[in-house]
């Protein structure tokens, strides 16, 4: 017997989800957003000032790890899980305001933002899917849609916030935690699978379904490329405008174009998610990897060149540089049962954030001694190998 679904309970909270997630989501980039004023007023070193976006991407790891082994996002109640997240991470966001910028303590309230942060965009995914399964893609596609649009918010509240970074500090953690009580509001769809108890052994699927490893090396090959350009494209983007102008002018057109890079990413995986129930997820996923393969080399050559030339190729980038991480999800959701639904989803991301956590400190230091050209075209290798592992899933899965 078919499931009734609910189309008023499910678009209305699906829409407070989305709300939620963008709120909460705010606090990830916010270090590097502000980084420009920060080291303005304080001598923080190269390590530190990378150390403040990595710890983010391993307290995620270790968060996410923590829930997927004990199953957290299938044994209790999401929304709840959501909001206690959302509404800790604001706190220890807003520690930042009285510790000092760059110190250890700052830096571990990053890596507990991180890992709180791990019980919003996993946790938000099983909400999600708990909704439909035809229209999975387009559902896992908006949530992460959602996501992108908080990341890009920290350099828009830069930007709005001029060189007052406590101000924009200020205003993220008031909206995760707003985020979080508006994550209460919602509803679990007829989907929804609860698992009775702890089962550590749902983690392993991972690897014994053929169907569920591949997805997971998609998403490693697209987790290479895609955090350590939201993190660092501001920083260098600064860098290849300055060729061209003022420095102050070159810092706030890198903040307005990296906000716009990221949301272009928002926007595009909407409409992919929506294109993936009817092509297949895997395809949209080889076509927006080779997409953003190709304008991360666009982008190194334009590097330090016209600024409308670099401009165009990195919100190209920025669009074609996301849409793929919604199928990889849905593709999990898709081959995993119900009840593990939420671990395997929230496994997959401590994965794919243990990667990025490389990525994001190296980055920076990388791009000192070889230039950021070389260091976006050491990116577009994540896209490659991304591809080879959609296309060994479509030889076991031909629909997928």
């Amino acid at each position: 017997m078919a499931l009734q679904i609910d189309a008023t309970a499910k678009w209305r909270s699906l829409g407070l989800l989305m709300v939620a997630e963008i709120a909460a989501m705010s606090l990830w980039f916010m270090s590097a957003a502000i980084l420009p004023d920060l080291t303005r007023e304080y001598p923080i070193s190269e390590f530190r000032q990378a150390a403040l976006s990595s710890a983010v991407q391993i307290g995620f790891v270790v968060g996410a790890l923590a829930s997927a082994l004990l199953g957290l996002a299938d044994r209790i109640d999401p929304r709840r899980f959501f909001a206690f997240c959302a509404i800790t991470a604001a706190l220890f966001n807003a520690s930042l305001l009285v510790s000092e910028p760059g110190g250890v303590v700052s830096i571990l309230a990053r890596f507990a933002t991180g890992a709180l942060l791990a019980g919003v965009y996993p946790v938000g995914m099983k909400i999600a899917v708990g909704w439909g399964q035809k229209d999975r893609g387009f559902l896992v596609g908006t949530l992460v849609g959602a996501l992108t649009f908080g990341s890009a918010a920290p350099h828009l509240l830069a930007l709005l916030g001029g060189t007052d970074w406590r101000w924009s500090l200020t205003v993220a953690s008031i909206a995760s935690a707003l985020g979080g009580l508006l994550c209460l509001a919602t509803t679990l769809g007829p989907f929804h699978g609860t698992a009775p108890k702890m089962d550590i052994k749902a983690v392993f699927s991972a690897w014994t379904n053929r169907k569920i490893r591949y997805a997971y090396l998609g998403y490693l090959g697209h987790m290479w490329e895609l955090y350590a350009m939201w993190a660092w494209i501001g920083i260098a983007l600064t860098v290849s405008f300055s060729a061209h102008m003022a420095a102050e002018d070159a810092v706030s057109l890198a903040r307005l174009i990296a906000f716009l890079a990221i949301a272009a990413g928002g926007v595009a995986c909407i409409a992919a998610g929506v294109l993936a129930d009817k092509v297949g997820k895997a395809n949209i996923a080889i076509i927006a990897m080779a997409i953003s393969g190709t304008a991360a080399f666009l982008s190194a050559i334009t590097f330090g060149g016209p600024v409308w030339l670099t401009v165009i190729c990195v919100l190209i980038w920025g669009a074609a540089i996301l849409p793929d991480s919604a199928q990889f999800s849905a593709l999990v959701a898709d081959f995993a049962p119900a009840e593990q639904a939420g671990s395997l989803m929230t496994f997959q991301t401590a994965l794919g954030f243990a990667l990025t956590f490389l990525t994001v400190q190296v980055t920076p230091m990388l791009a000192n001694g070889i230039g950021w050209p070389a260091v976006f075209g050491i990116m577009a290798i994540g896209p490659a190998i991304g591809i080879a592992g959609m296309l060994r899933l479509k030889r076991l899965a031909p629909d997928s």
